[in-house]
C-alpha cells in the first residue's frame, strides 16, 4: 500500500468531492489542512503549486479532484 496524505481546503469544492467520495466508499486517509501555515508551505515546497485537493502518493503530488478520484477508486475498488 502507498503512502497516502491528501491536502484539503475544507472551503474548496473540488476537495469536498473527493472527500464526499471517501466518505461513500469507507476510505480513511490522512488530511492535511492548508489553512494550516505549515501544511500550505508543505504543499507548495514538495507539490510546486498551492492547488487543493491534492494527494500525495508516496510523496509525489496528484492535482485535480477527478484525477484523485479515479486513483483512489482502482486503489481502493
Amino acid at each position: 500500500m502507498p503512502s497516502l496524505e491528501l491536502y484539503v481546503g475544507y472551503w474548496c469544492p473540488f476537495c469536498l468531492k473527493v472527500l464526499r467520495f471517501m466518505d461513500a466508499h469507507g476510505i480513511e486517509l490522512v488530511q492535511r489542512d492548508v489553512d494550516v501555515p505549515e501544511n500550505r508551505a508543505f504543499l507548495v515546497e514538495h507539490g510546486g503549486k498551492y492547488q487543493v485537493p491534492c494527494l500525495f502518493i508516496d510523496g509525489k503530488a496528484l492535482y485535480e479532484s477527478d484525477d484523485i478520484i479515479a486513483y483512489l477508486g482502482k486503489l481502493f475498488g
